[in-house]
């Protein structure tokens, strides 16, 4: 082999091999000498600005920290690379694999199905059949979805509401359908107009999002919920901007992204839910599953939080609301009131 040729044969093998490390994040020098338990967490797509999956990160290192663990998180970018992350992490035989996102449903069950000693955390979704390996968290959105509505019932000027989410399936209705039962709760007469983006890439089309909720605009609706993934609810917030309504983020603060437009947010806490189930897992608990709404922590509303003062949120000027929101939200941590799944519908 000349020495051009195995030069070059060098280079090859050292960018696979720097591909294949960059799909991993490097886990945190301080826990080398950690004698607990391995963690994996793999995320359905780039963490990025996706605060959602920030959540999940920060869950995953607090747990490790928690436990004198380790952790390590694979990115996934595509349906074969959240195969290949989920195979790779089971090869590892961490203590726990976390994974975030319906995505991972049917890998989820082929590798538990394979590997009967490997524990699994399924986070935002379950297995459609149950296995003793898998322990599943879903969130109940759409207690928080109808918490917003009653927001945008109380400050809507002109009784109606909409919103733009990503899929017309039952799971995503729980932004939508309870948006308008909130509404029409605080405001009697409030009416609700759901648009969905659908197509072939529903969750990164902040175009198609910002059309539609500048077509909801154009029929006079004044507070729009944006379930539309992270990159999507840019596109309704920009249309916000534009349009002169108000819009509503999910899944963390995401006010600071357009000041004065985004009134509030259904807030889902990934990072409770993910140091619960670590925690139930290590003690001995799998194979349940475990619904997070606003009785348990895992939802709420960046407005009901005590730093709300600084949230950006639209809503942290209206105390008001605030306080008949929080009345609403002690009803439903009661039990006086019960939002209906529009997913088991």
């Amino acid at each position: 082999m000349s020495p051009r040729t195995l030069l070059r044969a060098v280079m090859a093998v050292s960018a696979v091999t720097l591909l294949a490390a960059c799909n991993a994040s490097a886990k945190d020098p301080a826990a080398q000498n950690a004698s607990g338990p391995a963690l994996v967490l793999i995320t359905p797509s780039p963490v990025g600005v996706n605060d959602f999956l920030k959540l999940a990160v920060q869950g995953i290192e607090d747990s490790a920290k928690k436990h004198n663990g380790t952790q390590k998180v694979y990115q996934s970018t595509d349906p074969a690379s959240i195969q290949q992350n989920l195979a790779a992490a089971v090869r590892e035989k961490p203590a726990v694999i976390v994974a975030v996102g319906f995505n991972f449903a049917d890998a989820i069950a082929a590798e538990a199905e394979r590997n009967p000693g490997q524990k699994f955390l399924f986070v935002d979704s379950c297995t459609t059949k149950p296995f003793p390996n898998v322990t599943c968290a879903v969130f109940r959105e759409h207690e928080g979805s109808y918490l917003a509505g009653a927001e945008a019932g109380l400050l809507s000027k002109s009784g109606k509401v909409g919103a733009v989410v990503v899929l017309d399936a039952p799971q995503f209705r729980r932004y939508s359908i309870p948006f308008g039962q909130g509404a029409e709760k605080a405001k009697p007469g409030t009416t609700l107009a759901p648009l969905f983006i659908g197509g072939a890439n529903p969750f990164n089309d902040p175009a198609r999002a910002k059309a539609l909720a500048a077509t909801l605009a154009g029929q006079g609706v004044d507070h729009v919920m944006g379930a539309a993934s992270a990159a999507g609810n840019l596109g309704v917030f920009e249309a916000a901007k534009q349009g002169g309504f108000f819009a509503f983020g999910v899944d963390a603060n995401q006010c600071p992204a357009s000041p004065g437009q985004v009134v509030d947010n259904v807030i889902k806490r990934t990072n409770v839910v993910i140091g619960d189930g670590v925690d139930a897992i290590l003690g001995g608990k799998t194979g349940e599953s475990k619904s997070y709404g606003v009785r348990e922590k895992g939802i709420s509303l960046t407005g009901l939080e005590p730093d709300a003062a600084t949230s950006q949120c639209v809503v942290a000027s209206h105390p008001d609301v605030l306080a008949k929101v929080g009345e609403l939200r002690d009803q439903i941590i009661s039990g006086a009131i019960v939002v209906d799944d529009p997913a088991e519908s």
